[in-house]
Formats: C-alpha cells, sequence, structure tokens
C-alpha cells in the first residue's frame, strides 16, 4: 500500500479551498486540519471538509505532530507578500511545503526560501501548475522524441480577456494597486512554462505600460508587459502579458508556441488542444475537451505527492521552490530591464541544485502592512 501523506492547508480564502478539495480527493494525501488568521474562514472551512479550524498556524503543528505537509495558501500583497512567514515556520518544524505562487513578491525572501527548505532537507513545491496538462504533456513528449528538434523561438501570449472601459474591479484594491503588481503575481506562470520547455533563460529585455483608460483613472498598476528573452540552448522568445486591457485573438488567453528545426506545435487556452505541424505534413490537433482551467490543480498536487512518495532527490523534485524563484529572477530582470529603457539584463543566477551555504534571513517585509496583515510566528 502506498504512503498517505497527511496534510494541512493555511489560507483559506477561494485558493484554499482548491487545494483543500485536492488533497480531499487526492488517494496519496489526507487533510488533517485548516488554518486562516481569520477565525471565520477557518471555521468556514472546517465545517466544509470535516477537519479542525486553527486560527494559528504554530497550534495546529503542535496539536497535530502527525501532520507532514503544509500547503500555504495565503495572498498578501501582489499575491505573495504572505508566504514567506508560514513556509518558514512550517520548514522550520520539519514540514514539507507546497506554496501559492509566486513563491514570494521578494526577491529575497523567495532566495531565502529556497535555502533554508535546502539546509533541513525538506520539499519545497509551488504551484506552477501550466504545464500540468494534457496538451503540456503531449508536448513534452515531442520534444522528448524528437518532434521539434533545435529549438529556434518560443512565444507566449497570456492574460485577462477584456477592454479599456472595463478595467478589472479587483484591480482598485490596495494589494494591487502597485506598478508591478500584475507582473509579479502573474508572470510567474508563462515564465514557468517557457522555462519548463527550453530551459534556463540567460537574457532578458522588457517593457511595460498601462492604455489610457488606466492612466486616466490613476491606477498604478502597469498592466502591458512585453518581454524579449535568449534561453541558453540558443533559443529566443518572447512573452505577451495584459491584464484585462483587450480582447485576446488566435490561441485564446493563454497560448505557447514552440517551433524547432523539426516541427512547430501550439497549445492554446493551456488546457484546450495542441496543434503540432511538421514538415510536409497535415497539422496534428489534439482536442482534449477540457475547458475549465482548474482541471490543473489536482494533476500539478497529486505530482507533488507522488514525488514524495517515491522519494525523489530534492533536485529532481517537479515545481521545486527553485523553478518558482527562477521564474521569480526572471521577474526582477524584467523590472529592472523597464526601469532601465528596455536595457538587456542577465538574470541573478540561480544556486546549485545541491545544498549550498546557508543564506542570512531577510529583514521582516513591512511594505504597506496594516491591521489585516499576518503575525504567523
Amino acid at each position: 500500500m502506498e504512503k498517505i501523506f497527511k496534510a494541512a492547508v493555511v489560507g483559506m480564502g477561494g485558493i484554499g479551498h482548491t487545494h483543500a478539495n485536492c488533497i480531499k480527493n487526492d488517494p496519496l494525501a489526507e487533510l488533517i486540519a485548516v488554518c486562516d488568521l481569520i477565525p471565520a474562514k477557518a471555521d468556514a472551512a472546517a465545517e466544509k471538509f470535516g477537519v479542525p479550524a486553527y486560527y494559528s498556524l504554530k497550534e495546529m503543528l503542535i496539536a497535530h505532530p502527525e501532520i507532514e505537509v503544509v500547503h500555504v495558501t495565503t495572498s498578501g500583497f501582489e499575491n505573495g507578500s504572505w508566504h514567506y512567514d508560514p513556509t518558514i515556520e512550517a520548514l522550520d518544524a520539519g514540514r514539507h511545503v507546497l506554496v501559492e505562487k509566486p513563491i514570494s513578491n521578494n526577491i529575497e525572501e523567495a532566495r531565502f526560501m529556497v535555502d533554508y527548505a535546502a539546509k533541513k532537507g525538506l520539499y519545497l513545491g509551488c504551484d506552477l501548475n501550466h504545464y500540468f496538462s494534457e496538451p503540456a504533456f503531449k508536448a513534452d513528449e515531442l520534444i522528448k522524441n524528437g518532434g521539434v528538434g533545435e529549438q529556434v523561438y518560443a512565444m507566449t501570449k497570456v492574460g485577462f480577456n477584456g477592454s479599456t472601459v472595463n478595467v478589472n474591479p479587483v484591480d482598485r484594491n490596495s494589494r494591487w494597486q502597485m506598478p508591478y503588481s500584475h507582473a509579479k503575481a502573474f508572470l510567474t506562470h508563462p515564465f514557468s512554462v517557457m522555462r519548463h520547455f527550453c530551459g534556463d533563460v540567460t537574457h532578458i529585455q522588457a517593457f511595460m505600460d498601462k492604455p489610457g483608460a488606466r492612466r486616466q483613472s490613476e491606477d498604478l498598476m502597469l498592466s502591458i508587459q512585453s518581454v524579449h528573452m535568449k534561453f541558453q540552448n540558443g533559443c529566443v522568445g518572447y512573452l505577451l502579458s495584459q491584464r484585462g486591457d483587450a480582447m485576446f485573438g488566435l490561441g485564446g488567453w493563454w497560448s505557447f508556441e514552440l517551433a524547432g528545426t523539426h516541427g512547430t506545435f501550439c497549445i492554446e487556452n493551456c488546457v484546450e488542444k495542441l496543434t503540432y505541424w511538421k514538415n510536409g505534413q497535415e497539422p496534428e490537433v489534439t482536442n482534449t475537451g477540457i475547458t475549465d482551467f482548474g482541471a490543473t490543480f489536482p494533476i500539478r498536487i497529486h505530482a507533488f505527492y507522488e514525488d514524495l512518495v517515491n522519494k525523489v532527490p530534492l533536485e529532481h523534485l517537479r515545481a521545486s521552490g527553485r523553478d518558482a524563484l527562477a521564474t521569480m529572477e526572471y521577474i526582477f530582470a524584467a523590472i529592472d530591464s523597464y526601469e532601465n529603457g528596455g536595457e538587456i539584463v542577465r538574470p541573478h543566477a540561480l544556486p546549485a541544485c545541491s545544498i549550498r551555504s546557508f543564506r542570512t534571513a531577510p529583514q521582516a517585509f513591512s511594505c504597506c502592512l496594516g491591521q489585516d496583515s499576518p503575525a504567523w510566528l
């Protein structure tokens, strides 16, 4: 009989419920408890999932020493400022962690989280779920079997459909009213997909802006990103992202195209369709019949537990903290490029896969803290 890992979820917003539901339905995991600083959220989730509620991560871990995995699904500014403290507390208590993306909106915190997990010899995964889909798995096989050949170019287009007359109301939330909130919260996904298929990025050049409607309403968010990049393998890439400022055309809200000397494939709408072109042949089209992006969550979460069951080496963990850190290094390189007029920037080097010297913990991130800010420790 395969081992069943006992798990808990901290942060019971919408994404926390998604994780809890995936755990409840995963044959390799058992949901033991839920936690949120807001009692009403913790209590509602506890009633829904039939487990105890806690309002302190520390108290939950003391009450349930059998917990082996903590899912960190807290939110925060730029969708990541409340990930650091619960992740470090769980790792410090000897638990494996699966954290939501972005791993953190603070690059020093992200680097420290990866270092600390390695020092502790624990698994730190991140919910980089966009390449856990049937089209992505088929694309993996195409690459593995030589169907693409030498990679020539990669293009990603991703974001939200909309128009400048219908700016997303959530953008008015104070957590989003920062220049790089869309870049930090969202570009993790396209960068993770491009790196998954093409490898490490060595050079980045970025331009960012926002349309007139956002300027007129004094919206601080830079909602449009145009990023050029070069990969270590020589492939060149382009990423376009926008947050509901225009309607997308071909490929829908999410498309990734990779072209090589033997063939080209394009994934549309993340989970929906893959088309493969090979010289002199009719295109091969795979329609999955799936339109719900939510289908990626149980697949990605199950993969995390599979890796734990199989005791894979830390450096072989799929969608690892190190992989998530890579995406943040690229995002911060893109910000650096934009702030310097489109200058070409080389991203910060990633840590070696093996355990390295221990980094000094960053100072507490205190930007915009208010009365609803977390105090996990």
